[in-house]
């Protein structure tokens, strides 16, 4: 009686699989919170929803058991009891069932306070007990009410089963059976106060969706979730990274030479043949903070995650678009037009010179303008590629004047792009800066449930993460090249930081830490959304554009708009 049904068992539908009686909740609160949460598996805290996990510890301890055939005096008081009910369609965890004999109330802890609503609660929590009364009647309870435990007041509230609540119960898992078996996310709630306290307000992009669909004209500055941690860089071949409690260690020749909260720690990034124990790697997994691994010069190799995200929606619009040429031409050309545009504007407000040559050339930026032009009007790919070089080459010519020149130790040159390898100083930092941008769109196109290796416009070859060299392209100018030019005209680099072997140059270890660091500055920077007009960082910007790719292939919104600063 008491064993929770296994949902997943015999590869069920979405039309058999046994909704959780906590998303009736979500639900009836917001239908596209509840297909978010429960069909494409999104979830993130906010402090609303570790305060109910903390609340529901002692509750959710249980595996309580109801008695088969109770006697008429049994005194019952199980916590955390699993029912389930293939008629209904219905599954709980139920935190508390009391009673005698064979009449019982659910009783359902909630944060915070008694709220002041008419029948004592609000309709997402009165359907919710609701349902769990429901199931109780299912295994032949006698049960005519339910109860809400509001732990902050203390207060207990009595939810009477009558024929109105238990008939808006039985159309709320209809509706949500019935949004799930639609394949599509139900819109956003129109201009709700709910949105800003929700913690998926950064994945759903309430505000965001309706404005780029042309149903509202304002956005709210809904923020996605800020940055609880740091990139932890282990660079030191002989680095060895255990755990110890919450913390993880670093350790060199059985020393301890550093430390780092995990709590504090957004991803572990390591170099060459540093290592890590299979405790912390597992930790580390069950955090959800990935691991990378670089070359010892920096070339991004690949990361580990743990199980992956479980939206599939999202990979099958993605994987059905990239085989379509118009999307792949549509995206292609948006990306290369924003990376010019950058470009152009990177040029506009760094460029060194003085009298009449402290501006850059108006004849410079009219033929970039006209690089843009062409790019649009691209008819290919291929020709869209032709466009991007040459914009990039005569990007590159340039790139030179806003390069410091003037004080001791600075003197870089720099003529063209080179790469595999880079043969000067400029351009090794540009390699490495690319290798970063490339990890960081990977662990970002990952985590919000794409596929890094399936792109439309960089065409999947040898394991290339195409995807994110496609979301990279509008801030290769603005993160990792300026993080170049900041770490040479602010000193934080000189030439003499560099090796040079067979041809190839590459930061010293030491350089490449102030170099990390100038990047990680960059990243942390807060920008205004060109079209949303709010801030935030550029780790948080990334986040955003990623599920805005995903709302333009799922199709909500008319076109991806890309990130192009004036």
């Amino acid at each position: 009686m008491n064993a929770m049904h296994d949902a997943n068992a015999g590869g069920l539908s979405r039309t058999e699989v046994l909704i959780p009686v906590r998303m009736l909740n979500e639900h009836v609160y917001c239908p596209r919170l509840a297909y978010l949460m429960w069909v494409q598996g999104e979830f993130a805290h906010n402090e609303f929803t570790v305060e109910g996990v903390i609340r529901h510890k002692r509750v959710d301890a249980g595996g309580g058991v109801l008695p088969e055939q109770p006697e008429d005096e049994t005194k019952i008081h199980a916590r955390s009891v699993s029912l389930s009910s293939e008629r209904l369609g219905i599954t709980a965890r139920i935190d508390l069932v009391e009673g005698e004999g064979g009449v019982v109330t659910p009783v359902d802890y909630k944060r915070g306070k008694r709220p002041h609503a008419a029948g004592g609660a609000y309709e997402p929590e009165r359907v919710q007990v609701c349902a769990q009364g429901l199931l109780l009647r299912e295994h032949g309870f006698e049960c005519d009410q339910g109860v809400l435990y509001f732990t902050a007041s203390k207060e207990r509230v009595r939810v009477p089963l009558d024929d109105g609540l238990v008939a808006r119960t039985l159309s709320a898992i209809e509706e949500l059976r019935g949004n799930a078996a639609s394949g599509g996310v139900p819109p956003p709630l129109e201009d709700s106060p709910k949105c800003p306290r929700c913690s998926l307000v950064g994945i759903c992009l309430p505000d965001e969706v309706r404005f780029l669909a042309h149903v509202s004209e304002e956005v709210r500055p809904i923020y996605p979730p800020g940055e609880l941690g740091l990139p932890l860089y282990v660079q030191s071949p002989r680095a060895y990274v255990r755990k110890e409690g919450e913390r993880l260690l670093i350790e060199e020749d059985k020393q301890r030479v550093a430390e780092a909260r995990l709590g504090e720690v957004s991803q572990v990034v390591l170099f060459g043949n540093a290592a890590l124990t299979t405790a912390a790697l597992h930790e580390c997994l069950r955090r959800q903070i990935p691991v990378t691994w670089l070359s010892f010069g920096g070339w991004f190799l690949g990361h580990t995650v743990g199980t992956g995200h479980r939206n599939v929606d999202t990979r099958t619009h993605q994987y059905r678009s990239s085989f379509d040429p118009e999307t792949c031409l549509a995206l292609a050309r948006r990306w290369v037009v924003a990376k010019l545009a950058n470009c152009r504007t990177l040029l506009r407000r760094n460029w060194r010179g003085d009298g009449e040559n402290a501006k850059a050339p108006a004849d410079l930026l009219r033929s970039m303008q006209g690089d843009m032009q062409q790019a649009m009007r691209a008819r290919s790919l291929d020709a869209l590629l032709g466009v991007e070089g040459a914009g990039a080459s005569r990007y590159f010519q340039h790139f030179t004047r806003m390069l410091r020149n003037d004080g001791p130790g600075m003197g870089f040159d720099f003529t063209t792009r080179n790469r595999r390898p880079p043969k000067d100083p400029v351009n090794a930092m540009l390699s490495f800066a690319y290798a970063m941008l490339t990890r960081e769109w990977t662990t970002t196109l990952s985590a919000v449930g794409l596929d890094p290796y399936r792109g439309f416009y960089h065409q999947p070859r040898f394991g290339r993460p195409a995807l994110a060299l496609d979301m990279m392209e509008p801030f290769r100018p603005l993160v990792a090249d300026s993080s170049v030019i900041t770490a040479v005209n602010n000193g934080e680099v000189q030439p003499d930081d560099f090796v040079r072997s067979a041809g190839a140059c590459n930061l010293t270890d030491r350089a490449r830490k102030r170099f990390i660091a100038t990047f990680e500055r960059r990243m942390e920077q807060e920008v205004t959304h060109p079209v949303f007009k709010y801030k935030l960082s550029y780790r948080q910007l990334f986040q955003v554009q990623a599920r805005l790719l995903i709302r333009y292939l799922s199709g909500e919104i008319p076109a991806y708009p890309n990130f192009v600063t004036r």
